[in-house]
């Protein structure tokens, strides 16, 4: 899930190097320079913060050697390592972008408690606590607290203002920074952040995420006994094809500990006990306590970010919702996990986004940098939008005074026979039906690798449309521009043959035929009739009416599941349709459901995996349909 090095294959095994990357400068900047800048310009000290508890974190601290000007912190805590260690050793960058190194910042970087080389126990998404009733209570915004007092006081030459900032987990780390915040915060920069990790990551409204999960967790959920500069060895799965592995090596969940992890990963065992969003899961919800923000907020995320768009919407909204009268600001660009600073935001996948002024850099020079130079330096303004968003499909910059944005127009895309999709509903109710297999469950990619793809929020759904599990609906070709803004209700009335199910809905922008290719196309794929995917989710039916208390289906008897999609902001040009497929496998990036409702489906067996006859009703009213927010495009 998080962040480094990325692999040029485009898997999200790389969201497992994007973990602990030292680097995160876009392909743009010149690495070498910023190195020998940061060289001959910074001095580096390590040292070790005392806590309220009398833990000590492992902190370095890059401050400038012209002491002729005093400088703003800017401080970053990860799990990811604060790699190089030793004074000796110097990062290839710092700061948020490559902006920073040249204008000068005390840049301070800490392994969170219990991680690397700092004291302490670690807990993944430590509960917060609001009520402290001793002194040594902690969480991590206490640690963030007692990290920044003891910075002002004791790094020479700042000028008494601290900013945060972090991308995925430690976007959580910023954002929880922020809660009471200290005197000396001014400024932070959730980027990615976690905020409920049965929505970000691993959970989608309880339908589990397998590959990012196990990923991610077989190197990371290892424990670390004893301070080190170590990172563990990644896990060989000794395939590239994931559908294989998944399925064929691995089968169904209750298998990882006797095949793979044999009890030596504490937090995936603490995830199987706790299938549903019981108090495991409620106490490590960020979204509650993000109260008491006396400091500036930059919250950006990307739109097709695999892994934490959940919490790049719901912690701007939260803020903004709790923290009356602060300056909360949110940046939505077209970019998936970190991608504002891993690539230069022309394309992903095969989908263009503009080469003119690309997305990543019109990030860093017209919104981060002048954010950070405004609050801790005094330098420029501070009149950034309230949001920017990119708008897919037309390619350009949106500036909006709230998000969602005001002026929408609220929706009704229903479901037809005959594969038809329009706004209008029909006099009478029909149906559609397909049979899903268990044993043969639809690829949630062409290529399937072992990770979960930086690339499937856009990838061609040409594929999935032409199997018979998959239900495909489609609008006539658009006579002019639709522009769809803000969130997405799937209003959806289904029955099954057995007690359980997943529902899997997509929208999806139809290219015309002759579309033209752009640069980034794969070899012999063409975007003319090109099924672009432009938001998805997932929900497990059992949860269709409580998170907490699951519930089986009743055989054949229809039910309404309403499973929210994240915001979206794209525009279906003029010439293309609009498209929704339907299905209820999405395999290895969900794990299979076994359709016959078992208790935990982390403990269910092969013998409880059966076929089911899926079935969708529409037409009426109160048939399947889609409720979107239409906005006029200026």
């Amino acid at each position: 899930m998080k962040h480094p090095s990325i692999h040029l294959t485009g898997v999200m095994l790389t969201f497992l190097f994007a973990l602990f990357s030292i680097s995160e400068s876009t392909a743009a900047t010149d690495g070498n320079a910023d190195s020998l800048y940061i060289a001959s310009h910074y001095n580096k000290q390590e040292v070790m913060i005392t806590m309220r508890d009398g833990v000590k974190l492992f902190t370095q601290i890059y401050a400038p050697k012209d002491a002729s000007e005093k400088y703003p912190i800017l401080l970053k805590r990860t799990p990811y390592s604060c790699q190089p260690y030793g004074n000796d050793g110097f990062r290839k960058d710092l700061g948020p972008d490559s902006l920073f190194i040249r204008e000068k910042y005390i840049f301070v970087y800490q392994d969170v408690r219990g991680r690397f080389m700092s004291e302490g126990t670690y807990v993944n998404m430590r509960p917060q606590i609001d009520q402290k009733k001793k002194k040594t209570d902690i969480d991590e915004s206490s640690d963030t607290w007692d990290t920044i007092d003891w910075l002002v006081q004791n790094v020479s030459n700042n000028n008494g203002k601290v900013g945060m900032y972090g991308i995925s987990y430690p976007g959580f780390y910023t954002a929880v920074g922020s809660i009471d915040s200290h005197p000396a915060l001014k400024a932070v920069s959730p980027q990615a952040p976690i905020a409920d990790w049965f929505w970000d990551d691993f959970h989608h409204h309880g339908a589990f995420f397998l590959p990012h999960a196990f990923g991610f967790f077989s190197f990371f959920g290892k424990p670390r006994p004893q301070p080190t500069k170590v990172w563990p060895a990644r896990f060989d799965y000794g395939t590239p094809d994931g559908y294989h592995f998944y399925l064929d090596k691995l089968g169904a969940l209750s298998q990882v500990n006797p095949k793979f992890y044999h009890d030596s990963i504490a937090f995936w065992n603490e995830m199987a006990a706790h299938p549903n969003y019981d108090t495991f899961w409620q106490s490590r919800n960020l979204l509650p306590h993000l109260k008491n923000i006396r400091c500036a907020v930059l919250t950006v995320g990307g739109l097709f970010d695999a892994e934490d768009l959940y919490g790049s919407f719901k912690i701007y909204g939260q803020i903004e919702k709790d923290n009356p009268g602060i300056s909360n600001r949110v940046v939505i660009g077209p970019w998936r996990h970190g991608g504002w600073v891993r690539d230069d935001g022309t394309h992903l996948g095969n989908v263009a986004f503009g080469d003119s002024l690309p997305a990543s850099r019109y990030y860093q020079e017209q919104i981060e940098f002048p954010f950070f130079q405004y609050h801790l330096k005094g330098k420029g303004n501070s009149d950034l939008a309230e949001a920017t968003v990119f708008e897919t499909g037309t390619n350009k910059w949106r500036k909006f005074d709230s998000w969602p944005p005001k002026g929408i127009v609220q929706k009704k895309l229903y479901l037809h026979p005959g594969h038809r999709m329009n706004f209008t509903a029909d006099a009478s109710q029909t149906s559609d039906s397909f049979i899903s297999d268990p044993a043969h469950p639809v690829p949630f990619t062409e290529t399937i690798y072992t990770g979960m793809t930086r690339e499937y929020m856009t990838d061609d759904q040409r594929f999935a449309s032409k199997r018979s599990d998959v239900l495909t609906y489609q609008t006539d070709i658009l006579d002019e521009d639709v522009t769809l803004a803000g969130p997405i209700l799937a209003h959806l009335l289904v029955s099954t043959s057995q007690s359980d199910a997943d529902w899997v809905v997509k929208l999806i922008d139809v290219y015309p035929d002759d579309a033209p290719d752009n640069a980034y196309m794969q070899d012999r794929l063409h975007m003319g009739g090109y099924q672009q995917m432009v938001r998805s989710e997932v929900i497990r039916g059992r949860f269709r009416n409580s998170y907490s208390v699951p519930e089986p289906f009743q055989p054949d008897q229809p039910a309404e599941v309403k499973l929210p999609l994240m915001d979206v902001m794209h525009t279906f040009r003029k010439g293309h349709r609009i498209m929704v497929q339907i299905q209820s496998t999405w395999f290895p990036l969900v794990d299979r459901n076994p359709q016959k409702y078992v208790p935990n489906i982390f403990e269910a067996t092969e013998n409880d995996f059966v076929p089911a006859t899926h079935k969708l009703y529409m037409g009426t009213e109160s048939g399947t349909f889609l409720e979107v927010g239409v906005l006029r495009n200026p």
